[in-house]
């Protein structure tokens, strides 16, 4: 029985919202549902950090099965303090040890300015507290975020912090090292 939430996965009712069809592949869902038993610390001792973009499929890019992994997703991934947060509540609370950061290609923050902000303040009267955190360089981003963790005062655990690019087109991660390397010499 498919509990997808997909339109192919059968006909929505009449006036039914996306809402409307998540919610019945949530009931679907919990009618095999089973108690897999477990408490919230991460099985694998690992929290995740990712850009939301709905072609990210986290558990099955990286092998992963439910429990294993706290995930902590936003916009472009970029490590806010909201994420160091999480990060932190992650490592003090629940016993994780190691950050995973995954960027990836065509990301919409790199066609964004902090413009932006000023556009929606300007329709609606307020300017949101918060940076978009657009980059032009993915690679950079990730060199960045991997530095707002290892610098964090509050995470107990920065040794093991890796960066990654997720390719949207071939699904493989590309491990980003920490320091640029020296630009190459003109041939």
């Amino acid at each position: 029985m498919s509990t997808s939430a997909h339109p192919s996965a059968g006909a929505p009712a009449a006036g039914s919202t996306v809402t409307d069809r998540l919610v019945a592949a949530n009931e679907r869902y919990a009618a095999s549902f089973g108690d897999p038993g477990r408490d919230a610390r991460p099985v694998l001792g690992v929290a995740v950090v990712a850009c939301m973009d709905a072609r990210l499929d986290l558990h099955a890019a990286l092998g992963l099965e439910l429990g294993d992994c706290h995930t902590v997703r936003n916009a472009g991934g970029v490590v806010t303090d909201d994420v160091i947060r999480s990060l932190t509540i992650s490592q003090r609370a629940l016993g994780t040890r190691s950050v995973v950061l995954i960027h990836h290609t065509g990301c919409g923050l790199e066609s964004l300015t902090e413009e932006f902000r000023h556009e929606l303040e300007m329709e609606v009267g307020q300017r949101p507290a918060w940076a978009v955190e657009a980059f032009r360089d993915v690679d950079q981003d990730v060199r960045q975020s991997m530095r707002r963790v290892r610098t964090s005062p509050f995470l107990l655990h920065t040794d093991d912090v890796r960066g990654f690019v997720f390719d949207v087109t071939t699904g493989l991660l590309r491990e980003i090292d920490p320091a640029p390397g020296p630009a190459a010499a003109p041939a």
